[in-house]
């Protein structure tokens, strides 16, 4: 039976390897790009307004697949800049909105003099009116005044409303990557009038890198209890018999998420664009982006763009009402976005899935990034490599004193296995007798049977939960340690000439490293035949499993490992047991249980 279960398993391994060898030499050029209708302008007033929770689909005769095209921008456009240590914010009369925001602290590529520029493919300006028939981004705002600060728009609008623009870039006092936003609107009627439902463009954003999934490209809202996911997937269609031709969920053209939002974000894997309104907001509308394939990719690219909608109330003659917020166009680093006052944290999702959740992903995750970027402040730490490495070994010496007393639990387990061999066989057929010899053994010998599990359960929330912190943590962006160029992707050496399999180096690392503290610790007695197989594979599947993730998860396990066998050599050396105890050595007598002598 243990030789057909070590047969699986080996085949299970080569059959993963076969998987990752086989697609990364075949994988498939790009598909061929959707057939691609316009979007209208916005502010065109051709585009059909959904009713709150329901999902708009393409127009008859349009394809269904249809996604939102990207502006040009246009050549007779005037640009004004906000700028400050962090950021360049480029505004453009056009919209009267602010058409993209640079990054100076987060370069566009691997050592790139570059800045980082989000918005810089857009569907309109960030901040741009949506769905005003006349009004949008391809309305032209005269400039009212511009300083090193603020800079404020003005147009009227069928001369009944005069709007106003203002973005205030934050003092020192502030956040250097929030914007301040306000728009005007004032009644130059002699009757009262009922303003239209305003919207506001979120941006567009797109994935960052070949080694981006797009599994953190989205648009998210928080309504003050929990934050809510729109995905691109939600507006692709398809379900369960889709892969037959049967689909039970047709594409979308654009989708309507009804949701008394406090802030409303769109995001990729490592900046964001979140607008934290005065006032709630009544839903957001999301929608696909096609976009040019990435540079040394062949994957499709596809983007994503929302609007924020909001109410506004009927406007008496002379009145005005205004729409603020706060607009923040930035990095994800939780340090900076958990001192805002709406938990514009959540953008992070730590505690996204149900996995993450079970683990405590939401409170472990935002320890281990304070803890990692305290670190790195320290004046003699200039590398983040170097500061999650001090920071797994600070790790280790807190919880030292509960595994020390599990790994001397699991070596006391080890010397007992000749007796539970023999308990084992003595009371093979009656279950009730070989619990009670079993618990009399450990009773004697000081043997705690679950204490080797207190490491696991230790190590798996921490690594969990530092999976979790590395999916959006910008800071790790592009930074090297070692031969790793880049601690956020995997840290590819080379690629295997005819296959294109990745050599990554941490993961192997991390395997073998779980492999020689496996053999280390001594096996529990209770564990045998399949249980012993599934341990010798786990690390094996493990490093597969963990082959193409971010380089600095790796490292932390690595780190973790090694600690782990530097403390179990020290406890096999030095720790005073008992000797082993023979096989013929038998258990004191409890409760009127019989001295247990093999063969007897």
């Amino acid at each position: 039976m243990d030789k057909k279960n070590l047969t699986l398993g080996i085949l299970f391994i080569v059959a993963a390897l076969s998987t990752l060898i086989i697609g990364a030499k075949m994988q498939p050029p790009a598909p061929p790009a959707p057939s691609v209708v316009a979007a209208p302008a916005a502010g065109s007033g051709v585009a059909p307004s959904p009713t709150p929770g329901s999902a708009l689909v393409a127009p008859a005769g349009m394809p269904a697949t249809t996604l939102a095209a990207l502006a040009t921008d246009r050549e007779d456009a005037t640009a004004t800049l906000l700028s400050n240590e962090y950021v360049t914010v480029r505004l453009t009369n056009f919209g009267g909105a602010i058409q993209d925001v640079a990054f100076k602290k987060y370069p566009a590529h691997q050592n790139s003099p570059e800045a980082f520029v989000f918005n810089q493919q857009h569907v309109a300006p960030i901040l741009a009116l949506a769905e005003l028939p006349g009004m949008g981004a391809n309305t032209r705002f005269e400039l009212v005044s511009a300083s090193a600060t603020e800079v404020v728009y003005r147009t009227v609008f069928e001369e009944r409303l005069e709007i106003t623009r203002r973005y205030t870039l934050a003092g020192p006092e502030g956040d250097p990557y929030r914007i301040r936003h306000e728009t005007t609107l004032r009644n130059l009627t002699t009757a009262t009038i009922q303003p239209p439902r305003l919207a506001l463009e979120l941006g567009t954003t797109t994935l960052v890198g070949t080694n981006d999934t797009g599994l953190y490209l989205n648009v998210a809202t928080y309504n003050g209890d929990k934050a809510e996911v729109i995905e691109r997937a939600d507006l692709e269609g398809g379900g369960l018999l889709n892969w037959m031709g049967v689909s039970s969920n047709p594409p979308k053209a654009q989708l309507e998420k009804p949701v008394a939002f406090q802030w409303a974000t769109v995001k990729n894997q490592f900046f964001a664009s979140i607008y934290t309104p005065d006032q709630p907001g009544q839903s957001v509308v999301v929608r696909n982006v096609e976009l040019p394939p990435l540079l040394g990719s062949t994957r499709a690219n596809t983007g994503i763009t929302a609007s924020a909608r909001f109410d506004l109330a009927p406007l008496a003659p002379g009145a005005s009402t205004k729409q603020s917020g706060q607009l923040y166009v930035g990095p994800k680093e939780y340090t900076r976005l958990a001192k805002f006052e709406k938990r514009e944290d959540k953008v992070m999702q730590f505690d996204r899935y149900f996995f993450n959740r079970i683990f405590l992903s939401g409170l472990v995750s935002p320890l281990l990034n304070k803890a990692m970027v305290w670190i790195h402040s320290w004046p003699f730490i200039a590398n983040w490599g170097l500061a999650i490495v001090i920071m797994t070994l600070g790790l280790k010496v807190i919880s030292l004193p509960f595994t020390l007393a599990a790994s001397k639990s699991a070596k006391r387990m080890g010397k007992i296995a000749e007796p539970m061999k023999a308990i084992r066989e003595k009371y093979k057929d009656n279950p009730k007798k070989l619990n009670e010899a079993t618990m009399a053994l450990f009773k004697e010998h000081k043997v705690n049977p679950a204490g080797g599990c207190l490491p696991v359960l230790i190590t798996i929330p921490l690594f969990v939960g530092f999976f979790a912190m590395l999916q959006g943590t910008a800071e790790l962006r592009f930074q090297s340690f070692l031969w790793a160029h880049d601690l956020s992707g995997p840290d590819t050496i080379w690629h295997i000439p005819g296959l294109g399999f990745p050599v990554n180096i941490m993961p192997l690392l991390m395997g073998a490293t779980m492999i020689v503290q496996m053999r280390l610790t001594p096996q529990p007695t209770t564990v045998e035949g399949p249980q012993v197989m599934i341990m010798k594979i786990m690390p094996w599947m493990f490093t597969l499993f963990c082959y193409n993730f971010a380089a600095a998860l790796a490292l932390y396990s690595t780190v973790n490992g090694l600690f782990t066998i530097g403390q179990q050599l020290w406890v096999n050396k030095y720790s005073k047991d008992e000797e082993p105890v023979s096989a013929v050595a038998a258990p004191r007598s409890r409760k009127g249980l019989k001295n247990v002598t093999p063969g007897k």
